[in-house]
């Protein structure tokens, strides 16, 4: 099932009624309310906003993202169920234990995948793709030689043109890759415990300031999708240096859309869940290959 994503950007108050999610706004406007299990995100932009404890309660037991944005608006902080799988003590414990050579294959795999979906993409903007086929071949277990920063330079030199560079401080449309990253972070995050693994544990990524590690790991092939929105705001000249309601909204709004995965159109969120599930059975010896998406729209 298609879970909604509630956003909340006015000042409310949220609490549970006959099991159901009440939205109390705080002002003018009539009280409404929302199936709390048809929810996977709910996002909480304004900080004049509250939530009982019974609203927290039921987004754990239905492994929903609460997410909280900071004073610039964009999402800071994220609660996450850790009980979400029947077999997750031990999943934790393969992943914990997940040797380097398994590691280092599965991150030559995300690292294929993702400059594979780069490529997708610079191919269907009819840009130079020819060499990111290329630079995909050339990725060693553990991507030792960094052909992932390689392709990157390339890509966004295609992409977003050559005075362009991607940096988290940097001038727009960074701002706008920032957003749909943490967006497309948490949905991650969200899809991993769902699968009984912990986001802690990366396969790449470390840092000890990081709490979502593996979240970044898996979310590199999926990077493309949000460039692709990116790209469209750019080519239409509609770049600011805040990130408006309209396109928080358009980025919240791809987590509904459809991607390609096993050959198959599948609805975004199902689709990352077939990547983390099969991720698990790496770790749990069960298989050998992450599933991820091919660039399609």
């Amino acid at each position: 099932m298609i879970k909604r994503t509630l956003y909340f950007a006015n000042a409310c108050h949220l609490s549970i009624r006959d099991q159901q999610l009440i939205i109390t706004p705080k002002g003018d406007g009539e009280e409404k309310s929302a199936v709390i299990e048809d929810t996977g995100f709910i996002i909480i932009e304004d900080p004049s906003t509250t939530i009982s404890i019974r609203v927290l309660q039921l987004a754990a037991m239905h492994n929903i993202a609460v997410i909280v944005c900071d004073e610039r608006h964009h999402p800071a902080s994220m609660l996450l169920h850790l009980d979400t799988h029947h077999i997750q003590g031990e999943t934790f414990g393969f992943q914990a234990r997940a040797p380097k050579t398994l590691r280092n294959q599965l991150w030559q795999q995300t690292i294929k995948a993702k400059i594979r979906n780069q490529g997708l993409l610079l191919k269907k903007l009819e840009k130079q793709w020819q060499p990111m086929a290329y630079l995909q071949k050339q990725v060693l277990s553990g991507d030792t030689t960094n052909i992932e920063g390689r392709a990157a330079r390339h890509y966004w030199k295609e992409l977003l043109g050559e005075d362009f560079r991607r940096d988290r401080e940097g001038e727009p449309p960074n701002n706008l890759l920032n957003y749909g990253y943490t967006i497309l972070r948490a949905a991650v995050a969200r899809a991993l415990t769902g699968s009984g693994l912990l986001p802690t544990f990366g396969i790449h990524h470390k840092n000890r300031y990081n709490s979502y590690p593996l979240a970044d790991d898996i979310m590199e092939p999926y990077r493309p999708f949000i460039d692709y929105m990116v790209y469209q705001f750019v080519q239409a000249g509609d770049v600011t240096q805040d990130v408006p309601k309209e396109k928080k909204v358009a980025f919240l709004s791809f987590l509904a859309s459809d991607i390609h995965i096993h050959h198959e159109r599948s609805p975004f969120m199902v689709g990352l869940t077939q990547t983390t599930a099969s991720l698990a059975r790496c770790f749990r010896d069960e298989g050998k290959k992450i599933t991820y998406p091919d660039f399609q729209l």
